[in-house]
């Protein structure tokens, strides 16, 4: 790091550079890119190269600029004050990364030192100083990319996601910690060709905004607008999200505006005073995370959160934000018991700050960056959540499906011989499919905390259990809505997923294992190169029952169509370890069809049953003019089409 020492005692910043009316905007919570002035910049005045700094901090009595470049001496950088409650300083011959903290003097004479709430770099963990940092520097070669990202995350467009937490995906032996994670840059080589391989069109990654502990996998953030230094610097995850784009991979990123830790040197208690939180505990705080909540209706905060979320896609060309723990923003009694939460002016339990504040940063991200992906992960049944704010949603672009995750993964945690009494876990998700842009998610919170992995979720010996973790994968594959999968669910991962280690790589040397990964990769194949599985997700025209309700067999059925009508497949899930000979259903067309996806495939480890070319008979059936009858291979899923 920087032990440069200035060649000038600090200065106040121009008001050419922080103007009046930058103030104006930031106390009016409107100002959407308050990042660009708040923070610490690399900046010319007067023919005087520097760092500017300015930190929002209405009540202190008196902040400095301490760091490596003046002894973290308080008397050496004072700040000037603004009526705003905003401190600035310039100081002049002060490089790129210098490492900075501000210390902040109460009005009851407590001192802090906080990093900088719009620092763009840290510090590697423990440490939590702020790093100056030039985020002009990097040229960005995805302009290709840019121009076709609206195109390629329509409503309409095939959007299947690996969900990713960069620091146990792969791990390299280390002499000195035994393993070490792979650099952004190492990431950029290894995990885009994988996820090329996969057949995914999108990388989501769990927050990369700088947190110090490993353990909150970055839910509990400290740097806003720093990326880890765990990986590399700022130019160095430039670098990786570029070679997505160059690829044709899309990058969407958690982001978590719903609440903040506690840690010392972050925003908590900022000033002396509860300046981004609510003072009263029933409104500020998370007693079960132990975290606290942002205060939506400040209106700093506001221009704070928002130009976060603006900053990501402006300076980091993020395609997608993700915002997590929706549910714990929109109630005010989250989590709560009676007489733990105050209600709003209304009397309710809504959250009227933050649905407000989601409803306007929704606005003004697809505002200046239409195409831009807006996902909640909502638990909740709050209506309209992904429809726009003019018709009183909340303007999210999709929203996770968790119901259909929770009711789907607990029909297969069933023993077969028991599916028929729960056969409505897997067809009560159609009374609601279209209320919504669902994305379907198997996520990192499935595989974590004592509920075991993907595959061990399902019943039975190996070849079972493998066998309905393939008919699961094309189950929600052939469903209405966008897809994610959490990275080692795709290829059968025994163990559950730990933050401190990498995948259980070597079980790829295993055939089962190589099963489940060749069929994921031939899934995602399908799925994009047939309009009828993603063009309709959000309208009843691209899905209908051929036969819901077969509980006695637990056997599914369905059609799936494309925007032109003519475009059809058929979709049979047959979730028992039976094998169903001249087993018929109703089909649109005559002629001849065949097998796009059969998960019993020898290939995939399956048992090698197949129907090959089968031709549909004028024989009515559900509906229907015409019919097939199929052999159904045991736990298996067959997709259909025309020949």
């Amino acid at each position: 790091m920087s032990t440069h020492s200035p060649s000038f005692p600090g200065q106040p910043v121009p008001a050419s550079w922080l103007s009046d009316f930058d103030k104006y905007l930031i106390g009016e919570g409107t100002h959407e890119r308050a990042y660009e002035k708040l923070g610490a910049h690399l900046v010319s005045f007067a023919g005087q190269t520097g760092t500017a700094f300015a930190v929002w901090a209405p009540n202190a009595s008196q902040v400095s600029v301490i760091g490596d470049f003046n002894g973290w001496d308080g008397q050496n950088h004072p700040m000037y004050s603004s009526d705003s409650g905003i401190w600035s300083l310039f100081i002049p011959g002060l490089k790129e990364h210098a490492v900075y903290k501000y210390r902040l003097i109460t009005q009851q004479g407590e001192q802090f030192d906080k990093s900088d709430p719009y620092g763009f770099a840290m510090e590697l963990r423990p440490a939590t100083g702020s790093v100056v940092a030039n985020l002009d520097s990097y040229h960005w070669g995805d302009g290709e990319w840019l121009q076709q990202r609206a195109q390629r995350q329509s409503l309409h467009s095939p959007v299947s996601i690996y969900e990713v937490h960069l620091g146990s995906w792969k791990r390299e032996p280390d002499k000195e910690y035994g393993s070490r994670w792979l650099t952004y840059r190492e990431l950029a080589d290894e995990l885009i060709p994988y996820v090329i391989e996969l057949g995914c069109t999108h990388i989501e990654l769990l927050p990369i905004a700088e947190h110090p502990f490993d353990a909150s996998w970055g839910y509990q953030v400290l740097g806003f607008f720093a990326p880890t230094s765990r990986f590399g610097t700022p130019q160095d995850f430039m670098y990786f999200v570029d070679q997505c784009h160059q690829r044709g991979i899309g990058v969407i990123l958690d982001w978590v505006p719903a609440h903040f830790p506690k840690d010392g040197a972050g925003l908590n208690y900022f000033d002396g005073t509860h300046l981004y939180a609510h003072s009263d505990p029933r409104q500020g705080e998370h007693q079960d995370w132990g975290t606290m909540i942002f205060n939506y209706g400040r209106n700093e905060v506001r221009s704070f959160l928002i130009s976060n979320a603006l900053f990501w896609i402006d300076k980091y060309h993020i395609d997608g934000l993700r915002v997590d723990a929706v549910a714990s923003m929109l109630y005010l009694d989250y989590s709560r018991k009676e007489g733990e939460w105050l209600p709003n002016e209304h009397g309710g339990r809504e959250n009227l700050a933050a649905i407000s504040f989601l409803r306007k940063a929704n606005e003004v991200v697809h505002g200046l960056f239409p195409g831009v992906l807006t996902i909640a992960e909502e638990s909740t049944s709050w209506p309209m959540v992904s429809r726009p704010t003019w018709l009183g949603g909340l303007g999210f672009s999709l929203k996770w499906n968790m119901g259909w995750m929770h009711d789907t993964l607990s029909y297969m945690s069933h023993n077969p011989i028991h599916r028929k009494f729960h056969h409505h876990e897997m067809t009560f998700g159609m009374l609601y499919a279209f209320h919504e842009n669902f994305v379907l998610p198997i996520s990192h919170d499935e595989v974590v905390h004592g509920k075991g992995s993907l595959v061990n979720k399902m019943p039975g010996d190996d070849w079972q259990k493998f066998a309905n973790l393939r008919a699961y994968l094309a189950f929600m594959w052939s469903y209405p809505g966008k897809k994610l999968l959490f990275m080692g669910c795709e290829f059968g991962q025994w163990q559950e997923w730990n933050h401190g280690s990498g995948l259980e790589w070597q079980a790829l040397q295993a055939e089962n294992h190589q099963g489940v990964q060749r069929f994921v990769r031939d899934l995602n194949q399908v799925y994009k190169t047939e309009p009828a599985l993603h063009e309709n997700d959000y309208d009843w025209t691209g899905f209908s029952w051929i036969n819901a309700n077969d509980s006695d067999n637990s056997v599914f059925s369905f059609i799936r169509r494309a925007r032109n009508a003519d475009d059809v497949l058929a979709v049979i899930c047959n979730l028992t370890p039976v094998v169903r000979e001249n087993y018929r259903i109703g089909v649109p067309k005559g002629g001849q069809w065949r097998e796009l996806i059969n998960s019993d495939l020898d290939t995939y480890w399956g048992g090698g049953i197949s129907n090959g070319l089968i031709s549909a008979v004028a024989e009515p059936a559900y509906g229907f003019e015409h019919s097939l009858a199929l052999t159904l291979p045991p736990l298996s899923v067959l997709i259909l089409k025309p020949a």
